[in-house]
């Protein structure tokens, strides 16, 4: 896949699969510091998967996201200014 997009502190919207799971998330989530997507968000393709920030750290690794690639809000940012759009996404 490539990266078709980019955003800065984008909005959120979350998966029907993590709405089943947690039916008491927000159906829509303005950016900002509290949004689960952090400081930055490149989209994958025209999936609903994006590389993106994280306002929770600690849980990096574990089991709460749809398939997101989360990262601390610092690597995110230092990569959302290196990677292009157009750029090659490989997921093993």
């Amino acid at each position: 896949k490539t990266i078709t997009g980019k955003k800065e502190w984008p909005a959120w919207r979350p998966p029907s699969q993590m709405l089943a799971r947690r039916p008491d998330l927000p159906r829509y989530m303005a950016g900002g510091i509290e949004n689960p997507l952090g400081a930055r968000a490149m989209y994958i393709g025209k999936s609903e998967y994006r590389i993106h920030g994280s306002n929770e750290p600690d849980t990096i690794g574990q089991a709460v996201s749809s398939g997101c690639i989360r990262m601390r809000n610092d690597d995110v940012v230092d990569l959302y200014d290196r990677v292009p759009i157009g750029a090659k996404v490989v997921v093993r």
